[in-house]
């Protein structure tokens, strides 16, 4: 008998879960409804990190885009007990990644589950979350870096961001949406990477503010940002989250300047900002990609900003940003 091929969801189908658990049915209902098995709506649900109550289809199709581009490998080390505690062992006698990945092939030679490369054991030092596990490992390699170099671009010798703070010791209230004055930032960039503007979306109330930039460096972004935001009120300015983009570099006197805390998303992870990237794709509307967005003036770009936020969203319940933003304030 053959077996059955996994068949994924498609944008239709994750509209009807969404209508449906909006309506209150059950998974098992909906289950019927779409010819599935219950455990493979729950299993949407789960990947996705939502719950019934939180399920959006919009959210749930570009997570589902973007683990296919990035397909998640294997967390062999963090499964693996023993293979675990031999790469540490091997660490704290000074030994490099290299070294553990060829020695553990003669230490283990009728063993396939003990192979690892040494790219692999980087990948999951730099990958462990801040702490004193961490800090002790990290002392034992021979050049400690903040982050793992790609081996292409070694040559480059690339700045790292200083400081970084991680989107994991975020607070609770900034992913609830509850408490308002969360902010998420980014870049969308004109033809050949020469022209920018910047984005900044509230998570609570998607106000969008778009704020025209001259240049990419750092110095430009940061000035442009702190300009645009001096006119918000204080209670609306809480925190910001970012990708690992270069032109954060100076996100402490970013900090500085505006009392506003800079988290930044994991690499390769722009769900963790999924109000800014859905906004981004809201914008490109009236700048397309591949275009110079040099040649917009700012009364322009203001006027795109004033479009989108008095347009009604169905998350707001079809009240418009800018509705949601005076209520807030007021």
């Amino acid at each position: 008998m053959k077996k059955k091929q996994f068949k994924h969801f498609s944008q239709r189908e994750r509209e009807t879960i969404s209508r449906r658990l909006a309506a209150g049915d059950s998974l098992r209902a909906i289950a019927q409804r779409l010819h599935r098995h219950p455990s493979t709506i729950s299993r949407e649900l789960r990947k996705n990190n939502m719950t019934p109550k939180t399920y959006w289809a919009i959210d749930a199709d570009f997570k589902s885009d973007v683990r296919k581009e990035h397909p998640k490998r294997p967390k062999k080390i963090l499964n693996d007990d023993i293979l675990r505690e031999y790469i540490h062992e091997q660490l704290r006698l000074k030994w490099s990644p290299e070294q553990i990945a060829k020695r553990i092939k003669i230490a283990y030679p009728n063993d396939m589950t003990m192979r690892v490369s040494h790219e692999t054991i980087y990948t999951y030092l730099y990958c462990l979350p801040r702490g004193t596990l961490k800090k002790e490992l990290m002392e034992h390699l021979r050049r400690e870096r903040k982050e793992r170099q790609k081996r292409t671009a070694l040559h480059k010798m690339r700045r790292v961001i200083p400081d970084m703070v991680s989107i994991s010791e975020r607070p609770l209230e900034v992913a609830d949406r509850i408490v308002p004055g969360h902010w998420e930032g980014d870049l969308i960039v004109g033809k050949g990477h020469k022209s920018a503007i910047g984005t900044l979306v509230e998570r609570t109330t998607r106000t969008v503010i778009l704020v025209p930039v001259k240049a990419k460096d750092a110095a430009t972004v940061r000035k442009a940002f702190e300009k645009e935001l001096r006119t918000v009120p204080k209670q609306m300015k809480r925190s910001m989250t970012y990708d690992r983009g270069m032109e954060m570099f100076e996100h402490k006197l970013f900090t500085k300047h505006t009392k506003m805390k800079v988290y930044f998303a994991d690499p390769y992870s722009p769900w963790q900002r999924g109000t800014n990237e859905n906004t981004n794709g809201l914008i490109r509307q009236f700048f397309p990609k591949g275009t110079d967005l040099s040649v917009h003036s700012r009364k322009h770009i203001k006027h795109v900003q004033d479009l989108l936020n008095g347009r009604p969203r169905k998350v707001l319940g079809f009240e418009t940003p800018y509705e949601a933003f005076n209520r807030l304030i007021n």
